[in-house]
């Protein structure tokens, strides 16, 4: 007897965030339900293959960026920008915490008009909600740069430096 073998295709979107230090934004995302995988890399400059000394150091104008595939049955981009917006410091126009600098700053680069949308609204949200300016610049995708292989899953590789890491910053205390 033959069986039929049906495969059911997961579908995937992506959601692309500038946070600060990429390190310190990537746990939030990784552990939650529907997120498929988040990778560490450089969003928003024109140089091609920057790296991360480059970035750091404010030689191009690339932004630290996270890249999220997840599952949009499982949870949707809104919930995403939520995260994001309750993870950072959305009112400092300089960057984030103690890492200061454009490529610290945050954005949301949308790959479509729906997300878009959604970011606008959110960040119309948060002005209203907070009666102050949200500093979250809404750009289109144009490319993404996966950071070298010792930057990906950091909280991972090194969890006391991680730790240390997030206390010297400020987005926790000890």
């Amino acid at each position: 007897m033959l069986r039929k073998v049906v495969k059911f295709m997961t579908s995937k979107e992506t959601a692309y965030f500038a946070g600060g230090c990429f390190w310190c934004i990537t746990p939030t995302f990784k552990e939650m339900d529907g997120v498929l995988d988040v990778v560490s890399g450089y969003s928003g400059g024109e140089e091609v293959n920057p790296t991360y000394a480059d970035v750091k150091y404010q030689r191009t104008r690339h932004r630290e960026t996270i890249c999220i595939d997840f599952d949009p049955a499982k949870v949707t981009f809104e919930n995403l920008l939520e995260v994001f917006l309750s993870s950072v410091d959305p009112f400092d126009p300089d960057g984030q915490f103690i890492d200061r600098g454009h490529s610290y700053t945050l954005a949301v680069y949308y790959c479509s008009q729906l997300q878009q949308q959604a970011a606008e609204a959110a960040v119309r949200a948060l002005e209203a909600e907070s009666g102050q300016h949200v500093y979250v610049s809404i750009e289109p995708f144009t490319a993404f740069y996966k950071a070298e292989e010792e930057h990906q899953d950091y909280y991972l590789k090194h969890p006391e430096e991680f730790r240390q890491e997030l206390i010297d910053s400020g987005r926790i205390k000890a």
